[in-house]
Protein backbone atom coordinates (compact mmCIF):
# COMPACT_ATOMS: atom_id res chain seq x y z
CA UNK A 1 0.00 0.00 0.00
CA UNK A 2 1.99 3.46 -1.10
CA UNK A 3 1.67 6.29 1.27
CA UNK A 4 0.27 8.68 -0.96
CA UNK A 5 -3.48 6.30 -0.82
CA UNK A 6 -3.18 6.70 3.41
CA UNK A 7 -2.37 10.12 3.42
CA UNK A 8 -4.64 11.38 0.46
CA UNK A 9 -7.26 9.68 2.77
CA UNK A 10 -6.15 11.06 6.53
CA UNK A 11 -5.70 14.42 4.68
CA UNK A 12 -9.07 14.44 3.47
CA UNK A 13 -10.85 13.23 6.58
CA UNK A 14 -8.62 16.29 8.24
CA UNK A 15 -9.69 18.96 6.24
CA UNK A 16 -13.47 17.56 5.87
CA UNK A 17 -13.68 17.06 9.54
CA UNK A 18 -12.33 20.32 10.43
CA UNK A 19 -14.78 22.00 7.87
CA UNK A 20 -17.76 20.58 8.47
CA UNK A 21 -17.56 19.39 12.16
CA UNK A 22 -15.07 21.57 13.60
CA UNK A 23 -13.11 18.97 15.15
CA UNK A 24 -9.19 17.99 14.68
CA UNK A 25 -8.41 14.44 14.33
CA UNK A 26 -5.30 12.47 15.25
CA UNK A 27 -4.56 9.60 13.59
CA UNK A 28 -3.96 6.28 14.50
CA UNK A 29 -1.71 3.50 14.69
CA UNK A 30 -1.52 2.06 10.95
CA UNK A 31 -2.01 -1.89 10.81
CA UNK A 32 -2.82 -4.72 7.82
CA UNK A 33 -5.82 -6.69 8.15
CA UNK A 34 -7.18 -9.21 6.60
CA UNK A 35 -10.19 -8.42 4.28
CA UNK A 36 -12.41 -5.39 5.64
CA UNK A 37 -14.13 -5.75 8.67
CA UNK A 38 -16.34 -2.84 10.37
CA UNK A 39 -17.22 -4.13 13.53
CA UNK A 40 -18.68 -0.38 14.50
CA UNK A 41 -22.05 0.60 14.32
CA UNK A 42 -22.19 2.63 11.08
CA UNK A 43 -20.43 1.65 7.80
CA UNK A 44 -19.91 3.18 4.80
CA UNK A 45 -18.36 1.57 2.20
CA UNK A 46 -17.48 3.59 -1.51
CA UNK A 47 -16.18 1.58 -4.34
CA UNK A 48 -13.02 3.33 -6.39
CA UNK A 49 -12.69 2.91 -9.88
CA UNK A 50 -10.12 3.96 -12.98
CA UNK A 51 -6.37 3.69 -12.15
CA UNK A 52 -6.79 2.40 -8.74
CA UNK A 53 -9.30 -0.34 -8.11
CA UNK A 54 -11.14 -1.31 -4.87
CA UNK A 55 -12.72 -0.04 -1.77
CA UNK A 56 -12.68 1.79 1.33
CA UNK A 57 -14.81 1.43 4.35
CA UNK A 58 -15.39 4.08 7.11
CA UNK A 59 -16.68 2.51 10.43
CA UNK A 60 -18.14 4.70 12.84
CA UNK A 61 -19.23 4.24 16.60
CA UNK A 62 -23.21 4.93 17.05
CA UNK A 63 -22.62 8.01 19.61
CA UNK A 64 -19.80 9.38 17.50
CA UNK A 65 -22.41 8.94 14.27
CA UNK A 66 -24.93 11.10 16.32
CA UNK A 67 -22.89 13.74 17.84
CA UNK A 68 -21.79 14.62 14.54
CA UNK A 69 -24.81 15.14 13.43
CA UNK A 70 -25.66 17.03 16.26
CA UNK A 71 -22.76 19.38 15.41
CA UNK A 72 -23.51 19.55 11.59
CA UNK A 73 -27.34 19.98 11.91
CA UNK A 74 -28.02 20.56 15.35
CA UNK A 75 -30.61 18.03 15.68
CA UNK A 76 -30.53 15.58 18.85
CA UNK A 77 -30.96 12.28 17.49
CA UNK A 78 -31.49 8.74 19.39
CA UNK A 79 -31.10 6.55 16.74
CA UNK A 80 -29.48 5.80 13.27
CA UNK A 81 -32.32 6.57 11.03
CA UNK A 82 -32.63 7.32 7.20
CA UNK A 83 -31.93 11.02 7.74
CA UNK A 84 -28.60 10.26 9.81
CA UNK A 85 -27.59 7.13 7.53
CA UNK A 86 -28.14 9.62 4.42
CA UNK A 87 -25.81 12.15 6.13
CA UNK A 88 -23.37 9.53 7.09
CA UNK A 89 -23.08 8.88 3.66
CA UNK A 90 -22.66 11.94 2.26
CA UNK A 91 -19.81 12.69 4.74
CA UNK A 92 -17.80 9.75 3.27
CA UNK A 93 -18.75 10.42 -0.04
CA UNK A 94 -17.05 14.46 0.00
CA UNK A 95 -14.56 12.58 2.37
CA UNK A 96 -14.07 10.56 -1.00
CA UNK A 97 -14.04 12.93 -3.41
CA UNK A 98 -11.49 15.15 -1.87
CA UNK A 99 -9.16 12.56 -1.40
CA UNK A 100 -9.23 11.01 -5.02
CA UNK A 101 -8.88 14.75 -5.91
CA UNK A 102 -5.58 14.79 -4.03
CA UNK A 103 -4.66 11.42 -5.74
CA UNK A 104 -5.15 13.22 -8.77
CA UNK A 105 -2.26 15.05 -8.20
CA UNK A 106 0.07 11.80 -7.84
CA UNK A 107 -1.56 11.04 -11.88
CA UNK A 108 -4.11 8.69 -10.12
CA UNK A 109 -7.51 9.20 -12.15
CA UNK A 110 -10.15 7.80 -9.94
CA UNK A 111 -13.65 7.51 -9.69
CA UNK A 112 -15.75 6.89 -7.04
CA UNK A 113 -19.22 4.66 -6.54
CA UNK A 114 -21.72 5.95 -4.97
CA UNK A 115 -21.98 4.93 -0.66
CA UNK A 116 -23.45 1.62 0.72
CA UNK A 117 -24.54 2.17 4.05
CA UNK A 118 -24.91 -0.48 6.99
CA UNK A 119 -25.96 0.04 10.13
CA UNK A 120 -25.30 -2.44 12.80
CA UNK A 121 -22.45 -4.42 14.73
CA UNK A 122 -20.38 -6.67 13.12
CA UNK A 123 -20.48 -6.65 9.54
CA UNK A 124 -17.89 -8.24 6.93
CA UNK A 125 -17.00 -7.16 3.89
CA UNK A 126 -15.39 -10.29 2.07
CA UNK A 127 -12.07 -8.32 0.06
CA UNK A 128 -11.05 -12.30 -1.62
CA UNK A 129 -8.73 -12.27 1.82
CA UNK A 130 -6.27 -9.31 0.56
CA UNK A 131 -5.01 -7.18 3.17
CA UNK A 132 -6.25 -4.38 3.75
CA UNK A 133 -4.60 -1.01 5.65
CA UNK A 134 -6.68 -0.35 8.39
CA UNK A 135 -6.27 3.69 9.22
CA UNK A 136 -7.61 4.51 12.76
CA UNK A 137 -8.67 8.23 13.54
CA UNK A 138 -9.25 9.30 16.82
CA UNK A 139 -11.07 12.32 17.59
CA UNK A 140 -12.66 14.19 20.71
CA UNK A 141 -16.20 12.89 19.95
CA UNK A 142 -14.97 8.65 18.87
CA UNK A 143 -12.43 6.90 16.68
CA UNK A 144 -13.71 6.06 13.10
CA UNK A 145 -11.77 3.01 11.50
CA UNK A 146 -10.96 3.84 7.39
CA UNK A 147 -10.18 0.36 5.72
CA UNK A 148 -8.60 1.20 2.61
CA UNK A 149 -8.17 -1.38 -0.01
CA UNK A 150 -6.51 -0.31 -3.38
CA UNK A 151 -4.59 -1.77 -5.70
CA UNK A 152 -3.22 -0.14 -9.15
CA UNK A 153 -4.79 -1.09 -12.39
Amino acid sequence: MKAEYVNSFFQATRDVFRLMLDLDIERGTLALVEGMVGSKDANVILGVTGDLKGSILFSFPKAMTLEMIKIMCGMEMQVIDSFVSSALGEIANIIGGNALTLLASNNYICDIVPPQIFVGEYKSYSMANEKTLLLPLNTKIGTLDIYIFLKEK
